[in-house]
């Protein structure tokens, strides 16, 4: 987003391209732009895009699913999900082991960490004391994993879930840009 006058856009993992409110571009118009979405007209059809969401007109092919995701302005990657069906907002970090959740996040999808294995974990704050617990269903897009390899952090230290490589091992990632393709191997 670019305040309220422009979204940032691509097409089919494309370059992205800015586009002003009232502007068509590919067949995409942009209706208005929010602090944090942008509601577009695609076929006639209005949807409202979060940001770093992506919307795919059909559907992929069986066994491919994929999730396109725009950096934000500080390149990080975000990515809304969700946990046994409740919903997270993670960001994807190549450098964690393991999906991580912070103990307020993994009480909330009721998650019984404290029957996980206690563990401490060295992160970029330190030792930091962990639990880790299998999640039976993480959902980022159209890309639905089981049983997933997690840390719950019982402490301070960790405000963000964590997209880590137990879940990252298991697609393709691309990158093009500010643009980051997630892609089910198996």
């Amino acid at each position: 987003m670019i305040g309220d006058k422009a979204a940032v856009l691509s097409l089919d993992g494309g370059d992205p391209k800015t586009v002003r409110v009232g502007q068509k571009w590919s067949g995409i118009t942009v209706i208005s732009v929010g602090k944090d979405s942008a509601t577009v007209e695609i076929d006639g059809k209005r949807r409202v895009l979060q940001r770093g969401m992506h919307y795919r007109g059909a559907a992929s092919s069986p066994g491919r699913e994929s999730v396109t995701l725009a950096a934000d302005p500080r390149g990080h990657f975000f990515a809304d999900g969700a946990v046994n069906g409740v919903q997270v907002r993670f960001v994807v970090d190549t450098g964690a082991t393991l999906v991580s959740l912070p103990r307020r996040d993994a009480e909330r999808l009721g998650i019984d960490w404290r029957s996980g294995k206690p563990a401490t974990s060295r992160t970029a704050n330190g030792i930091a004391s962990v639990y880790l617990v299998k999640l039976d269903v993480v959902r980022i897009g159209g890309i639905e994993l089981r049983n997933v390899d997690a840390l719950v952090h019982e402490g301070a230290g960790l405000d963000q879930a964590l997209l880590g490589m137990s879940f990252l091992n298991r697609v393709q990632m691309q990158r093009d840009g500010q643009m980051m393709i997630l892609i089910r191997r198996f």
